[in-house]
């Protein structure tokens, strides 16, 4: 058993402990964060719709039309019409079906794995899959195998050696916004006679010519990604997440998966406000021009400042620091500044690869960025050029 004093130590001393800060406004680009005003560049928030007026008035209009919890689980009798009409639009949205509407994209990542696959059963998995994938092929005792990063190589010679039943993988990946390869993983899938399922949290709504997400950016359909997973409390500002798929896809999970069945619906008000969320995502495009525009101006101000990014055109920008001490000490100083950007530690990234984890949201100015840039370029380190030095050892 562990102990709870010497484990929160060991945390403390590696650098490693976690604080929350209390946030006193809504979530916005220059929110109040225990008492101060910030300029943030680290919220989920890409399309600036978590406190757009109109999806505030809808929560607010939901609420007095349902209440303000769902008070059962969606097979008692928490399954509202706000429900089933959002239901809908998602099914629209993607392209699929049908979709099923979960309360965390945990859960749904929970109940779709542990559903499809269980013992004697092998999952394959991308190695920085987002913990949800992970937990879920644990949760349901299926045997599951993790190729390196983006490696189709080993994937293929995988699904010829174990005959997996599913692959796994984010479409974006959450801490370092490089894309996974669809055709290719669609191709691996196929020859394997395996399911390919994408989590594409951090793409819908923000990837794509009409933002439908990495399929729509690659060019793939539902017979190449039979499973598609997204969230509704990034791009789409509110709350929940989805599966979209086919009519005994979805039946399946709603027969089948416990984190479906077993607890209570999402607040009907929550679905309300994200049909008007989600209607504004597909009538507003500007907020992915937008977004696209600053991405580039951010990557374009690093080179020229010598800053070592990762490989993204994605808003989630990583600069590695190395080391988790570094990175804190980088996070720290930008706050210090009035920029609020978290450090991301071990074990959310891989040992040697702690970072400031830099997005951007849509309500974010030309100005904001060059102003980050410019603190950005004043952070003390020492190895500018060729990222973290991960042979320095943590004082």
């Amino acid at each position: 058993m562990i102990d709870p004093e010497a484990e929160l130590a060991r945390l403390r001393e590696q650098h490693l402990y976690r604080r929350r800060r209390i946030l006193e406004s809504p979530q916005c680009v220059r929110p109040i964060i225990d008492g101060r005003p910030m300029l943030s560049f680290c919220s989920n928030d890409y399309l600036g719709l978590a406190n757009h007026p109109d999806v505030v008035a809808a929560l607010r209009e939901g609420a007095g039309l349902y209440g303000a919890g769902s008070g059962a689980a969606h097979l008692v009798t928490g399954h509202s019409e706000a429900h089933h009409r959002l239901e809908e639009q998602l099914a629209e949205f993607t392209g699929r079906p049908r979709a099923l509407l979960f309360s965390t994209g945990y859960m749904a990542n929970l109940g779709v794995i542990s559903t499809l696959a269980g013992r004697g059963d092998t999952i394959l998995a991308d190695r920085l899959n987002h913990a949800s994938l992970t937990d879920g092929a644990r949760l349901g005792g299926a045997r599951l195998r993790r190729y390196p990063h983006l490696d189709m190589t080993c994937l293929t010679a995988l699904c010829a050696e174990t005959g997996a039943k599913l692959i796994v993988s984010d479409g974006v990946f959450s801490m370092d916004g490089d894309l996974a390869p669809l055709p290719e993983l669609a191709q691996a899938a196929r020859s394997g006679g395996a399911w390919l399922m994408i989590d594409d949290a951090h793409g819908l709504g923000v990837i794509g010519p009409r933002g439908r997400g990495i399929l729509e950016h690659f060019g793939v359909d539902e017979e190449d990604v039979p499973i598609l997973v997204g969230t509704l409390g990034k791009a789409f500002g509110t709350f929940g997440a989805f599966v979209a798929g086919s009519e005994a896809l979805i039946e399946l999970l709603i027969q089948h998966a416990h984190s479906y069945i077993y607890t209570t619906a999402l607040p009907p008000a929550v679905a309300h406000a994200t049909s008007t969320a989600l209607d504004l995502a597909v009538r507003e495009p500007w907020r992915r021009d937008q977004l696209a525009r600053l991405v580039r101006r951010f990557r374009r101000g690093a080179r020229q400042r010598g800053l070592a990014l990762g490989d993204s055109d994605t808003p989630i920008q990583p600069l590695i620091a190395g080391e988790a001490w570094r990175a804190l000490d980088w996070s720290l100083a930008l706050e210090d500044a009035g920029i609020l950007v978290t450090a991301i530690r071990p074990p959310t990234v891989p040992q040697g690869s702690a970072r400031l984890r830099i997005t951007f949201s849509a309500e974010h100015g030309e100005d904001d960025v060059d102003r980050l840039l410019e603190a950005l370029a004043e952070l003390p380190r020492p190895d500018l050029q060729s990222g973290a030095d991960a042979s320095k050892e943590t004082p």
